[in-house]
Order: C-alpha cells, then structure tokens, then sequence
C-alpha cells in the first residue's frame, strides 16, 4: 500500500476539501494511482468529486461500523482516482465510535485489509478533532495542513499540532506533518504576507513553496462535480495544484513528473 495522508485542519474554510479533491486530481494526472476517503459528514469531497452524497447505498461509515468492507464500498469516478464516499451518516460513527474498543484504529484496521495497490491514499478529514479525525491520523503516515493566511491561522495549527504530537505518542509512531499549504493566496494583501512570513519563519522546509492562489474558477469546480484540471485546466488554481502534487511526488522520489509553473 502506499503512502497515507490525511488533509486536515479544524479550521473550516480553508481549502481542505479543495485540496483533497484537486491534489487527488493533480497526482492521478502524473500517473499515480489514487484513492480519496472522504471521512466529513457534509460529504463535500464526494459531492465534488461527482457523486450524489444522498444517492449512495454504502458509506465510510458502513465501514466504520464494521457493516461493509471497505472494497464494498469504493466507487469509480470520472475523475481519475477512486473514492470511498461519505455523508450524513458519519454523525453515527461519530457518536458510537466513542462506546467502541479500540475506537482511534478502526479505520487503520480496515485499510490494513485494503488488496488494491495505491500509491496515495488520501483522507479529507472533518474540521474538527473528533473520533472521525482522531481514526484518520492514526490509520496516516503524514498529515497536510492547508492553512489560510490570516490572523487565526497560527493558533488553529497549534491544537493540531499538539494532537499530532499525542498520536505520535500513543498510537501512531509512524505519523509526521506532511507540509504546510498556504491556500486562498493574495500576495497584494498585507496580512497575508505577515503570516505567510511567520509560517516560514517558524516552520522553514515543511511550508510548501507552492501557494494555492484564490482563484474563481477553482472556487467554480465543486458545484460541477469536478476537480479544477478537468473544470479548467488552464486556470491559475489547476496549475498550482499541478505544482504541490509535483512538489510531493519528488519530496518522496516516486517519480520525476515534468516542471510545472505555479504562482508562488
């Protein structure tokens, strides 16, 4: 199997659905065989990835609860990767998982079962520290932190991080942070280049020198079903998931994909 990670931030609205969806899309365009695991109960990364949430018969949390497995559940999409959709019903794992023995490895349990061979699997984790996350991190090798260049931005990382570091202790050793990535960019906006400048500061090589600029076409694509390279392949916001998905790949030397130019 290959490497897992979770994009998370219990910060809402800062991109991690987004890029759940669009690095999906970016690292199946360079050849990687990809699975997106949508574990938020709005459903948004499946609804974005076009599929109808309130038209599945299976769920992550027919997973969760031990009703399904998980290769009962993975749907196709036309968006180049495969996707193990989530709605609603994740509220029920949510509460249950709480009474359950060995409730934090119940996801981690399951993909160890996974045969289908990925070279990514990614997890777009609900905006909050719950059960639901709690369950992502420990089934993870990493975890990417898509984070808002604004005045909040530090102190939400920090309660991640703090979270990070307890897994790492007690149930997943193997866990790191992936990157940080900066999203919805304005380099014309002071604040943002403040924070943007602490993040470097404070966090040097893990900051991605990509940034995902605010982009009206990427901001477009979810109400179409499609990631951005396929809604506009020649927008600002595909080429600069083109450029993290690049970023990654040669961080860990699965392969060596063409030079792609992002804003940055």
């Amino acid at each position: 199997m290959g490497r897992i990670i979770s994009i998370a931030n219990q910060k809402g609205g800062v991109g991690k659905t987004t890029t759940s969806i669009n690095l999906a899309a970016a690292l199946a365009h360079y050849g990687c065989h990809i699975l997106l695991i949508d574990l938020d109960p709005q459903g948004n990364a499946t609804m974005g990835s076009g599929v109808n949430k309130n038209e599945i018969t299976l769920s992550m949390n027919d997973v969760l609860l031990a009703r399904a497995s998980l290769s009962d559940v993975i749907v196709k999409t036309e968006c180049h990767y495969e996707l193990l959709p989530g709605n609603a019903d994740l509220t029920e794992s949510e509460i249950n998982l709480v009474q359950q023995e060995r409730k934090e490895f119940r996801l981690s349990e399951q993909l160890t079962l996974l045969n289908k061979e990925y070279d990514y699997i990614l997890i777009d984790c609900p905006p909050s520290l719950n059960m639901l996350t709690v369950n992502a991190l420990v089934a993870s090798d990493s975890v990417l932190i898509p984070l808002q260049c604004e005045y909040y931005a530090l102190e939400g990382l920090t309660g991640l991080l703090a979270t990070v570091r307890d897994i790492t202790q007690m149930s997943n050793t193997r866990l790191v942070v992936e990157g940080l990535l900066r999203t919805m960019y304005d380099g014309r906006n002071c604040l943002t280049q403040q924070v943007s400048d602490q993040l470097l500061m404070h966090f040097k090589d893990l900051v991605y020198k990509t940034v995902i600029p605010r982009n009206v076409r990427l901001a477009e694509a979810p109400s179409h079903g499609l990631p951005i390279l396929l809604y506009d392949k020649h927008s600002a916001g595909a080429a600069a998931y083109l450029a993290i998905a690049a970023e990654m790949l040669q961080k860990h030397k699965k392969v060596q994909p063409t030079k792609v130019t992002a804003e940055g």
